[in-house]
């Protein structure tokens, strides 16, 4: 799993639009206040406790190797013993099972982060603009700290995450191997650096970066897990479940693992195994976050299977869970899961139903102001989406404006990519081809919709030898567990094959 994928189980992700940073410091400074460096050249670690950095330390250790509810004692601990650590505090809100004890962690963070150094002060703010959707912000922090700290590699780790979320992978690359060169025994930036390769279609680097990973840390089960993720990716699904159950040998409760066989059952045409692997996750879900994640992918199983109102049920019980908790964020995203799985039945008064309940959980929420400005943001996609779908392309347009106004103001690369694909599906819909192909070649290709959307465009173009290309990888996408992927899976498969969806 890669690291920001935890930000996944939270379900945040779909409403703030943005891929927030996670790090912790790596040297102890136990005054009450910090030094502006530190020894090596360090981002300093601010406690008024020798126990509390002990326990940090410890946690921090479970949590970049993706141990994240093994390190939760830790950071509780450390906390009990110093009330005021900014960093613990970060690192306890970047483990949170729960979007709601997320943004309770963050918030308090934020609020101590004059009592910490100015290393720590930068990775809590620029933690706080991603979880805004403030990625120039975001940025900004971000290189300050690299400038500040040249010879730490969790700031350089952090920048590459960074540039990983807006994907610039590129760049990514060059922030991890500078990270390898001042941290050869690092292990958390093998595993960042083998998923960036995989981004780029370089299997081959990618499989080596794994495999370095699992050298350097055999005994732990997430890089059986990224390698697995990889052979998963490639199609080698038995390959694939060797790896993940090598992974859940060494910690049966590893998550990602039972999430990733899933995928591998269900792409081998097995969705009852899959559906199976599911439930002895929600069986036995230690917490909130991991029995969500259980009940996410068994909608996404049921969806692929054309069962799109035993989907509507499964998010029914994630829901619920969230319930409970009052967990106003992940209840909002998993009304907006529900929606777009409604629309594509299609019940589209329903999936509005669902949009406008969604976004009025967050106006009146105590949410930072700018996630109620991104779920305005957001609601404009889905109403433009839908009045697509109800062939009312004014509306459609109106909506889709809207979206790029904001998407350009805010100079988001997602919400940018997505205005894109805003575009390129009316254009599709109203048969546009040539435009339709113009603009979503802008649209985010890590979304398999968008590449069987250009199939359409280019095989409505005549253009069939360029649309079996686009089915192709579409049909063979192979991501874990995702509503976006199992909405045209079959169907790509079919036009790949030349066969009528």
């Amino acid at each position: 799993m890669y690291r920001n994928d935890r930000r996944r189980f939270l379900s945040i992700a779909v409403l703030v639009l943005s891929v927030a940073i996670w790090s912790a410091c790596n040297q102890a400074n136990t005054t009450s206040s910090a030094a502006a460096s530190s020894d090596a050249g360090k981002i300093p670690v601010t406690t008024k406790s020798e126990e509390a950095r002990k326990e940090f330390l410890q946690g921090r250790d479970l949590s970049e190797k993706l141990l994240g509810q093994e390190s939760l004692q830790h950071f509780d601990q450390a906390l009990a013993l110093d009330p005021d650590f900014a960093s613990a505090e970060l690192a306890r809100a970047n483990n949170s099972p729960t979007a709601k004890e997320f943004f309770d962690h963050e918030k308090k963070a934020v609020s101590l982060a004059d009592k910490a150094s100015d290393g720590e002060k930068l990775l809590i703010l620029a933690n706080e603009a991603g979880t805004n959707g403030n990625v120039v912000k975001q940025k900004e922090y971000l290189e300050q700290l690299v400038a500040a700290y040249p010879n730490d590699e969790r700031a350089h780790s952090n920048l590459g995450n960074y540039y990983f979320g807006q994907q610039d992978i590129a760049q990514a690359i060059e922030q991890y191997k500078k990270t390898t060169e001042l941290a050869p025994n690092y292990s958390p930036v093998y595993n960042n650096l083998g998923y960036a390769y995989r981004q780029q279609g370089d299997y081959a680097n990618a499989e080596q970066a794994f495999k370095k990973y699992v050298e350097l840390i055999p005994n732990d089960p997430n890089p059986y897990d990224s390698y697995a993720e990889l052979l998963l990716k490639m199609g080698r699904f038995d390959d694939s479940i060797a790896q993940y159950s090598k992974a859940l040998s060494v910690d049966p409760h590893f998550v990602p693992s039972h999430f990733g066989i899933s995928a591998d059952l269900m792409y081998q045409g097995k969705p009852d195994e899959a559906a199976a692997e599911l439930q002895k996750l929600a069986d036995q879900a230690r917490n909130d976050g991991e029995l969500r994640t259980a009940f996410f992918g068994l909608a996404v199983v049921a969806t692929d299977s054309g069962k799109l109102d035993k989907a509507l049920q499964a998010m029914d019980k994630e829901y619920a869970v969230a319930e409970k908790k009052s967990d106003v964020a992940a209840m909002a995203a998993d009304l907006q899961a529900k929606g777009n799985i409604a629309a594509e039945i299609p019940k589209y008064d329903l999936a509005k139903q669902l949009f406008d309940r969604s976004m009025q959980m967050i106006q009146d929420s105590s949410l930072s102001q700018e996630i109620k400005d991104n779920a305005t943001l957001l609601h404009h996609f889905n109403m433009a989406a839908l009045a697509i779908g109800k062939k009312d392309y004014a509306a459609a347009k109106t909506h889709a404006e809207e979206f790029r106004q904001g998407a350009e103001a805010s100079k988001n690369p997602v919400q940018v990519q997505q205005s894109y694909e805003l575009a390129g599906r009316i254009a599709l819909a109203e048969k546009d081809y040539d435009k339709a192909i113009a603009e979503l070649e802008q649209a985010n290709q890590q979304n398999p919709r968008n590449l069987y959307r250009l199939g359409q465009a280019y095989q409505g173009e005549g253009d069939n030898a360029k649309a079996r290309e686009f089915y192709v990888q579409a049909a063979g996408f192979n991501s874990l567990p995702q509503l976006n992927y199992s909405f045209i899976r079959s169907k790509a498969q079919k036009m790949a094959a030349g066969k009528s969806a």
